[in-house]
């Protein structure tokens, strides 16, 4: 076997073509003249600097020809041995000597048996031919055979996983998802060993190409949620998806809701415990995080952390969350509610000092605190895009430069600061980063409600956002399950963290306690 150093000096460098062949050329099957798959490859792959195409020679007097084709960036620094191996398969199956192999042979050969290496495959059409070397495969042809070989030599730089930046954790596990697909499905099956857990792949894009994989544990994910997911996510066709959050808005029932009807991870724990629970989860090569769906209005407050402390600790955390959420939503508009329209609700001692800090403030409430609100949230934005050991630095010298700065020169008054701090601090403690940015949304609408109707208008907001919520779907479950329609044994789940043996009692874990050990089963 030789390589032939013309072949590879006529493909370097290969100029531009005026014709591209069209998508649907792609079609047709592999030429069995090598040359004419040579012309195929160059007219495809015109302009591509990093493509290599190999020629070689081997069998009697080296008279039988061959190439190979791959991306030098995606293949490893071995690529060229894959010919070599693919006569010593010939030899080892006693078909002769490598210097003696006929491209008859090995048509023949491979053809009956199929690729004997584990990381080959057999390619018929051209269109094989180049999704295998954008996949980062060797693909060879020969002169002769209108079939193609194609190895897996994909080779890229990944990150290590490290934390989860997004969800860090204090006890559990402190591993997260990285951008290879592979790897995160290897994961999850690694933490979930059951043949129930299914995963199905799709690819999305015309020009990215993007692998999709969607996973669900069969038995515990309803049948026709499942069907419903399948049946939007197939809808995505050639729409190029280059990260998971692409995926949201064929999935979500309600694009212009601000509330979110999936939830993200980057923790493999967190999402197989969603796998437990019948939840269907998204990967995208290339995006670390986790799509999991349907997503629940209370489940936007539930961590995996939760079940790895006491359950007294755990309960009291969510009911903190809870309340984050409250003061978060409304806290700004009470204020502005109470000091205009409401101020004889405000105890005197209390109302006297919020006078005395407003005196000289030329804005009235509503004014201040969207002044306020303003500038706390570029400050917010202003941190998440600075670099990192500058961001969080600038973001606390910033809010208490320019806190003191309005205090001083009677923009703001110090009450105002305060409600507008608490109020950021609040919508930090939420666990799921999309819910806070819907509270971000609706704040600013109740304050305005507030500023012109008091009380009244914050009522009215509550129950339009009430209402809002009330008909809200996540693939055709109701958003506010467990509260409407109420279901007891869910709210074991939600609201309080019970104990293990009481969870198992549930009606939703049956199928646990059937084939847990007999103390779980009593249970």
């Amino acid at each position: 076997m030789r390589k032939n150093p013309t072949y590879r000096q006529a493909t370097s460098g290969i100029p531009p073509q005026p014709e591209t062949p069209s998508s649907t050329s792609h079609a047709e099957p592999i030429p069995a003249l090598l040359p004419d798959s040579l012309r195929r490859m160059k007219e495809t792959f015109a302009g591509c600097g990093d493509l290599e195409v190999t020629a070689w020679q081997y069998g009697p007097k080296l008279q039988q020809s061959a190439f190979s084709v791959y991306f030098q960036t995606l293949a490893r620094s071995d690529r060229r041995s894959f010919l070599r191996e693919t006569l010593q398969n010939l030899v080892f199956h006693d078909i002769g000597p490598a210097t003696e192999v006929t491209v008859e042979e090995v048509a023949h050969f491979y053809e009956h048996r199929g690729a004997s290496a584990s990381s080959a495959e057999l390619l018929a059409t051209v269109g094989e031919a180049v999704r295998g070397a954008l996949d980062g495969k060797v693909v060879i042809f020969f002169d002769g055979w209108n079939k193609a070989l194609a190895y897996d030599a994909l080779h890229l730089e990944q990150r290590q996983p490290s934390e989860a930046i997004t969800e860090p954790s204090v006890q559990g596990p402190h591993v997260s998802t990285i951008e290879n697909l592979d790897r995160n499905v290897g994961v999850l099956r690694s933490l979930l060993k059951s043949p129930n857990l299914k995963f199905e792949f799709v690819t999305a894009g015309e020009q990215s190409n993007r692998k999709i994989a969607y996973g669900y544990l069969s038995g515990s994910v309803k049948e026709e949620t499942l069907a419903e997911f399948k049946r939007r996510i197939a809808d995505v066709g050639q729409a190029e998806i280059l990260e998971t959050s692409y995926l949201e808005e064929w999935i979500e029932d309600s694009s212009y809701s601000p509330f979110p009807q999936v939830r993200y991870t980057e923790r493999p724990d967190t999402a197989v415990s969603a796998l437990l629970d019948g939840k269907i989860i998204a990967l995208v090569n290339g995006s670390p995080s986790i799509l999991i769906c349907p997503g629940i209005f209370l489940e936007f407050f539930v961590t995996s952390e939760d079940y790895y402390y006491r359950t007294v600790f755990s309960s009291l955390i969510r009911f903190l969350r809870m309340f984050a959420f409250i003061i978060a939503l409304m806290l700004p508009s009470t204020y502005i509610a109470l000091s205009t329209f409401h101020s004889e609700l405000i105890p005197t001692v209390l109302l006297l000092a919020i006078l005395n800090t407003r005196e000289g403030i030329p804005f009235p409430a509503l004014v201040e605190a969207l002044i306020m609100e303003f500038f706390f949230e570029l400050l917010r934005e202003a941190g998440i895009r600075l670099p990192r050991p500058i961001g969080s630095a600038v973001s606390i010298v910033g809010a208490l430069v320019i806190g003191q700065a309005a205090i001083q020169s009677q923009i703001a008054s110090p009450v105002m600061v305060i409600v507008v701090a608490l109020t950021g601090i609040a919508s930090f403690a939420l666990p799921q980063y999309n819910m806070a940015i819907a509270i971000r949304i609706l704040r600013f609408p109740l304050m305005l409600l507030a500023a012109t109707f008091g009380g009244l208008g914050i009522m009215v907001g509550f129950l339009l956002i009430y209402l809002h919520l009330s008909q809200l779907r996540s693939l055709g479950q109701p958003y506010l399950a467990s509260f409407g329609p109420l279901d007891i044994s869910r709210l074991r789940d939600t609201l309080i963290v019970f104990p293990r043996l009481v969870l198992l009692r549930s009606p939703r874990n049956r199928h646990l306690r059937r084939g847990g050990p007999k103390g779980k089963q009593r249970a």
